[in-house]
């Protein structure tokens, strides 16, 4: 049994909404942290999926004429489409109207009802419906508006179970002063303990306004708050109550990826949560930051909400799934551009690693027929190969992938300038068996094993990049199944490559243009 196991989910994604970049990037970056542990020997754990309750839900189900259950039915799909787009390899994807979830949540409200850390009073307060959130008064915008989406508060007093949060915030604080790390980035976790300090108010958990929810136990006139019932899926889909075994193998080693408009959410009210049912926090919350589109905030009345889909159509599943992590510092806000991904495809993907995959192989082809020499590498860049397996390391704990992905391709930069600096066309010319034919053999096995040792590192950004890299390589088999501390440098013997079909074509820049005007004359 692995004893290394690795938990990691991303927020469940809201119906209401059609999937877009932000979901897509929060959703890569899970994966891409899951495949690299996998690659690393851990027994890792992907956990995504959709929010189906509250009152939008039924709002817009009625608009329809049709049930919740078949507006939720129908659109959660967008979302698990999308994932199958973009190659992620979610091992569970939880749907909050699942019996599995919603028994949970009863027996987690209950528990805590029985312990007397939730009771009945009344809530008087103003009530953002887009959001599904009460705002304190502090944080009221200008004309009574909701101070993230801007739209009125509706005035509201109803009947109300009340979870004293109050009254755990000072193990959480405690709990964050123990976990220096237990909230990236830095700045966030400053954010949050300032807002511990200054005290959390017991909670609102219950709602009579509407139906479309679980039913609180007992008292079926009120429905579980959206947010209460949300958060508890990281433990449902984990087997809090039907499967022990597994909750209490991955539960220690949990952690939830999530965009920094929720972190209060996921940083105070889930840890008070489970802290007051007796259970330890997650090992950490990542917060990431949004995205723009061509320096403007995404909408629909803008028409420039970024579609995925139509992104990994067009350019590729990996470049987008590449441009997405490389582009941005993870937990910086980011601006997406379609002309900064043709870029980076043209620069990135298609100059530093198509070309030296190109010459590469050429060049194995030309000199040695195609099969590669049976030597040991430059013993300058075997040391240079071992930094760069630290460093990726490092980064990957700071869930830094910017980072992950610029020590990848600092690697393969040195491939090319390597090749520069050896220039094997001369060295070509050397009698057989002279010391620059050897110098040859030894520069061409130095650049393939530069090559195979990328394959391995950017298979979690890229995986259906990794493995056409693979196989022209000469080497078999999924990537994303090897373990990277197995695949030893220098190790194999004698492989023959097979040199195919570049593996990023260059986009012609005024072609692209051309298109791009027609498109938005047409639009």
């Amino acid at each position: 049994m692995n004893d290394k196991t690795y938990y990691l989910t991303t927020p469940i994604y809201y119906v209401n909404d059609i999937p877009h970049i932000g979901h897509a990037y929060t959703t890569i970056a899970g994966d891409v942290m899951c495949r690299y542990k996998r690659m690393k020997g851990y027994d890792a754990f992907y956990l995504t999926g959709t929010d189906e309750h509250g009152q939008k839900i039924q709002q817009t189900a009625d608009e329809k004429g049709i049930t919740p259950q078949q507006l939720v039915d129908e659109v959660h799909q967008n979302f698990r489409e999308l994932w199958g787009v973009l190659n992620i390899s979610n091992d569970d994807f939880i749907r909050t109207t699942e019996p599995r979830h919603e028994i949970v949540v009863q027996a987690m409200f209950k528990e805590l009802m029985d312990k007397g850390d939730i009771y009945k009073g009344t809530y008087h307060g103003l009530y953002c419906v887009p959001c599904e959130t009460y705002v304190p008064e502090s944080n009221v915008g200008e004309g009574n508006t909701c101070p993230d989406c801007k739209r009125p508060l509706t005035p509201m007093q109803e009947e109300s179970y009340f979870f004293k949060a109050s009254k755990y915030v000072e193990a959480l604080i405690e709990h964050y002063e123990n976990n220096l790390k237990g909230i990236i980035p830095q700045s966030r976790y400053n954010e949050i303990l300032s807002f511990l300090r200054s005290g959390v108010r017991d909670q609102s958990v219950s709602r009579t306004t509407l139906s479309w929810g679980v039913p609180i136990p007992g008292d079926e006139k009120h429905v579980v708050y959206v947010w209460f019932d949300a958060l508890i899926n990281y433990a449902s889909a984990m087997g809090y109550i039907n499967d022990r075994v597994k909750f209490e193998k991955y539960w220690k080693e949990a952690r939830h990826l999530v965009g920094k408009d929720i972190i209060r959410f996921h940083c105070v009210i889930w840890p008070l949560m489970l802290l007051a049912l007796g259970i330890t926090p997650p090992v950490a919350i990542i917060a990431h930051g949004w995205w723009t589109v061509d320096g403007e905030k995404m909408s629909k009345s803008k028409g420039n909400v970024v579609d995925p889909f139509k992104m990994a159509e067009v350019y590729g599943v990996d470049p987008f799934r590449y441009f997405l992590l490389r582009e941005v510092p993870f937990g910086n806000d980011g601006d997406f551009s379609e002309r900064a991904l043709v870029g980076r495809i043209n620069s990135d993907l298609a100059n530093d690693l198509g070309n030296l995959l190109n010459r590469t192989l050429q060049m194995i082809v030309n000199y040695f027929e195609g099969k590669v020499p049976e030597v040991k590498s430059d013993p300058e860049i075997t040391i240079l190969a071992v930094t760069v397996l630290e460093k990726i390391e490092k980064h990957y704990e700071e869930f830094a992938f910017d980072e992950v992905l610029k020590t990848i391709w600092a690697f393969l930069g040195r491939g090319n300038k390597y090749i520069d600096e050896t220039m094997p066309w001369k060295l070509a010319k050397e009698e057989p068996n002279s010391e620059g034919n050897m110098k040859l053999a030894e520069v061409l096995k130095t650049l393939y094993e530069i090559l195979r040792m990328s394959a391995l590192l950017i298979s979690p950004f890229m995986p259906d990049t990794a493995n056409r890299l693979w196989a022209q390589l000469g080497l078999a088999g999924d990537v994303s199944k090897l373990k990277i501390d197995e695949q030893k440098w220098d190790s194999g013997g004698s492989v023959a490559v097979k040199k195919a079909e570049v593996l990023f074509p260059r986009i012609d820049i005024a072609k692209w243009e051309e298109s791009r005007n027609i498109k938005k004359k047409g639009d």
